[in-house]
Formats: C-alpha cells, structure tokens, sequence
C-alpha cells in the first residue's frame, strides 16, 4: 500500500509557449489533426490555438446514471450504468477566427483580408456544429505535465457572451465529448520531465517558480533532442 506523498499533489497550470503561461487549449479537425498519443510530442500544424483562457482554466465534468437492483427484502444487489455523458467548458477570452470557430461553427466564421488586416462575419444560425479533436495542456507541479485529448468533440451549450464595461468579452462553449473507435470519450497523458530546479536542503521538494516550472514545449525540445518521442512515466529526473 502506497504512503501518502505530497509531492503528488498538484494544480494545473495552462501549458506554457516559449516561457509563458497561456492558453491551453487547441483544436483540430477530426481525420485531418492526428490526436497525439503521449504528453509530450509537439502538436502538428493542424492544430489551431485559441489563445488565452479565463482564470476559470477547463472544467471536465463526467455525468454517470445508474439503476439499482433490489432483491425481495430491500437489499440492493447491482447498480447497472443506464448513462454516462463527458464534457469540458472552458471561457476563451481573445475574439480570434479560432475562438469564434468553435462557439458558432467553423462554417459560420468568414475572415477576409483587408489592408493586411482581417475582417471577421460571424453568422449566427442553427446550423449543426461540425465534431472536432481538442486537446488540452497543463504543467503541473512536481516536474509533471498533463496532456487531455478529446477525439470526438463538438460544441453543445454557449454561456451567454455579455458585453459590458469592466468585463472581458468571454466566450465559454461546453465541449461534448463522444466515443471513438475505441470507445472511449478523452484519453488523459501524464508524464515526468526534466526541468532545472533550485538547489534544496534536507528532503524538503523544490518549490518552483512560474519561470522554473516545466513546460510541454520545453519537454518536447528536450525529447526530440534525445530522438525519444516519448517521456516515460515512472521516473522523474531533478537537477
């Protein structure tokens, strides 16, 4: 039996870009964007950025319903899943063709180029959402990072867009996650990396800094540098 460690115990910090803490979200088009199969390996050019998230980071609900089976006297003796039903929500602040492709449908989204500038026509209409690939990234505590890919994932409830002074103009989409071949509905990847940390004494962990703290793309340079594509799980390097 394990003992309890506190070095397991993290939060989630949005995956960082060349140094720094934002986003944490992309999407791709299903047969087109390859889903990536481990934490580390650097997203293809399919894949789409949509920018800076809400302080709210990604929420991951899973709704479970069950039945119960009760034998003569009252006692319950099975529980039989009747539904199961994953999701993700996270806000995106920026107002990019990419944030308002994935709230309204990448269909409804038209960019044409003006002076060297884009020009945006979102239409608003009832038109199915089309399903897509999503993968979220966090760098956690404890030279770990998290990789969440959705391979089937399409749009289903917008919070309300409320435009008001004060307040940053937020688009927040429930992402419903469905079943793949394989069916499953989210694969979640979570692996060790090599990060420089700062000298401890004693058996006390390494509190990191943003700066120190290890990041996916510092990861994946790193692993491509070893020719591994992969970082394995079970064993975590320190400075």
């Amino acid at each position: 039996m394990g003992k309890p460690n506190a070095q397991m115990v993290s939060v989630g910090k949005p995956h960082g870009d060349g140094g720094r803490y934002a986003g944490g979200a992309w999407y791709g088009k299903v047969g087109e964007a390859t889903p990536p199969t481990d934490a580390t390996t650097t997203l293809s050019d399919k894949f789409h950025d949509l920018g800076y998230l809400s302080e709210d980071g990604v929420t991951n609900t899973i709704d479970r319903d069950s039945e119960d089976i009760n034998a003569f006297g009252g006692d319950r003796v099975l529980s039989v899943t009747t539904s199961r039903a994953e999701s993700f929500q996270f806000g995106m602040l920026e107002t990019t063709p990419e944030t308002l492709a994935v709230t309204y449908g990448p269909g409804n989204v038209e960019v044409k180029t003006v002076d060297g500038k884009d020009q945006i026509t979102v239409k608003h209409n009832s038109a199915e959402p089309p399903e897509l690939v999503y993968v979220f990234e966090f760098a956690m505590t404890g030279n770990r990072v998290k990789r969440i890919v959705v391979p089937v994932g399409k749009t289903g409830d917008v919070d309300d867009v409320t435009y008001a002074d004060g307040e940053a103009i937020t688009y927040t989409p429930t992402i419903n996650a469905f079943p793949d071949a394989n069916g499953n509905t989210a694969y979640e990847y979570i692996a060790y990396v090599t990060a420089d940390t700062p000298e401890t004494t004693g058996d006390e962990p390494a509190a990191l800094t943003d700066e120190e703290t290890p990041t996916l793309a510092k990861a994946a340079v790193k692993a491509a540098t070893r020719r591994k594509t992969t970082v394995k799980a079970t064993t975590a390097k320190t400075a």
